[in-house]
């Protein structure tokens, strides 16, 4: 007689979503910030469920409304996100020179009159405050 083979069992863990949650995610795909396929990646979620929820709650899911995904949706954000990344590099940068300037700047200001304009933390207020507050 042959013995049973214990059998593995994989109980997958049940997620629920909320109404709200579904909706927010129908509509973010309705004004093309996601496709289907971005959306099942970045929440975990099946394709079918978000086909299921975009059937179910989609404004446009009325006689007369054909939605259509277009293909390079995703290539499209990919290519703006970039662009904005790039300008924001390029302001970033900007902001640095500048900084650097103000710093040379303060530097040559200390050498030329003699004072110590950026203060060090651990050093008393100057008495030039309270000339002006006995005033």
């Amino acid at each position: 007689m042959e013995e049973p083979v214990a059998k593995k069992v994989m109980l997958s863990k049940r997620r629920y979503f909320s109404e709200e949650f579904k909706k927010s995610k129908v509509e973010e795909y309705e004004k093309g910030k996601f496709t289907v396929n971005e959306l099942s990646v970045l929440f975990g979620i099946t394709r079918a469920n978000i086909y299921r929820w975009i059937y179910k709650y989609s404004v446009y899911n009325k006689k007369g409304y054909t939605l259509v995904e277009k293909k390079d949706s995703g290539k499209q954000k990919v290519k703006e996100l970039t662009a904005r990344i790039k300008e924001l590099e390029q302001m970033v940068g900007q902001k640095q020179i500048k900084i650097e300037f103000l710093e040379k700047m303060i530097e040559f200001a200390e050498e030329d009159f003699g004072i110590d304009i950026k203060k060090k933390q651990n050093t008393e207020r100057s008495n030039t405050s309270k000339h002006i507050d006995s005033k």
